[in-house]
């Protein structure tokens, strides 16, 4: 176990590096690669109407005009050791971990990022937990009652939440369930600590619109796992011995289903982590999506380059959690690990 559990942090860290380099080459030298100049580039990061002046200072600061394996080092160092800026007479620092500096506000941009972490945190908990419990239990249902009007009218409503997009769901949402109908107040957010069950009233809503999108998926794919491992030898085996109809179902049919289940779930989280973008939009919540999207918005690339590092850092760190969960879910992994 514990030679597992070491592979697998090394993968991870492995792939944080993989993941820095390609966002890098991403943001740095693909564009150049297109036919772009410094100059252009630099304009990237400046924003809207700059003058020579200050393209000229952003190539400087950025040093867009050095060796590529020189500004990778400068990126790299300043996540790690942070970074110094220079405007005009005075210099700013951009302390460690340095996501980037948005020269258009001129704010750090990993602690803009922290600050707006908790909307996005208890988005993806929230909604997360409904679409996980909701979707494999309509799922493990429409299994076993195959062909039942349940099982039609779900997998019905399952390929309407796939089909659907959140932008569409959550002003459905707004205009009848907030506005028309007033069956809720508009979301907002509350942090959990000062008001738990405030917190969880004001995201219900946005929590509900986000899941309906994700437990489609995972209740079809529940179903399809169920079917077929429903039909092995070892449940009809486990049901001769006479065990609880119940104890079958959960602990023979269901927990080999959890497999796919796991690495989808903890891929989705960290996505959401990264970012909720239609649905933070949506509901006007001032978390990692709608920070992106304004600075997409804005034309701040310093900001799309940050938020796009932390998002890549956190679907990294979803898929290590996944394969360390893989080992509790089905004891061979550690073996063929």
């Amino acid at each position: 176990m514990v030679t597992y559990l070491l592979r697998r942090l090394g993968a991870g860290v492995l792939l944080l590096a993989i993941v820095t380099l390609v966002t890098f080459l991403i943001f740095y030298v693909v564009p150049r690669m297109a036919g772009q100049t410094v100059q252009q580039l630099a304009t990237m990061y400046v924003g809207k109407a700059p003058t020579e002046e200050a393209i000229q200072a952003t190539i400087d600061r950025l040093n867009l005009d050095q060796p590529i394996a020189l500004q990778f080092w400068e990126f790299i160092k300043g996540i790690f050791v942070g970074a110094t800026y220079t405007f005009g007479g005075r210099e700013v620092v951009c302390s460690a971990p340095c996501f980037g500096y948005s020269f258009q506000n001129y704010t750090e941009v990993f602690p803009e990022i922290v600050s707006r972490l908790p909307v996005t945190f208890s988005m993806a908990i929230g909604a997360g937990i409904i679409w996980l419990v909701g979707g494999v239990s309509v799922g493990v249902i429409s299994a076993i009652k195959k062909g039942s009007v349940f099982d039609r009218v779900s997998m019905g409503l399952a390929l309407a939440g796939v089909s659907l997009p959140v932008f569409f769901t959550g002003l459905l949402s707004l205009a009848f369930l907030v506005h028309s109908w007033e069956w809720f107040d508009t979301p907002r957010y509350v942090p959990f600590f000062e008001d738990p069950i405030g917190w969880a009233t004001a995201l219900f809503l946005p929590w509900l619109t986000l899941a309906f999108l994700h437990a489609a998926q995972y209740a079809r794919q529940t179903r399809a796992g169920m079917l077929e491992t429903m039909g092995e030898d070892y449940i009809r085996t486990a049901r001769a011995k006479g065990l609880p109809e119940w104890k079958v179902i959960l602990k023979h049919g269901l927990r080999p289903t959890l497999t796919p289940i796991v690495t989808i779930f903890g891929l989705d989280i960290g996505l959401v982590l990264g970012g909720a973008v239609l649905t933070e939009t949506v509901f006007s919540l001032n978390g990692i999506g709608r920070y992106a999207v304004q600075a997409i918005i804005s034309q701040d690339l310093p900001v799309i380059l940050g938020v796009t590092l932390f998002g890549a850092f956190f679907v990294v760190v979803a898929n290590l959690i996944v394969d360390l969960l893989y080992a509790w879910v089905d004891p061979r992994v550690r073996v063929a690990g």
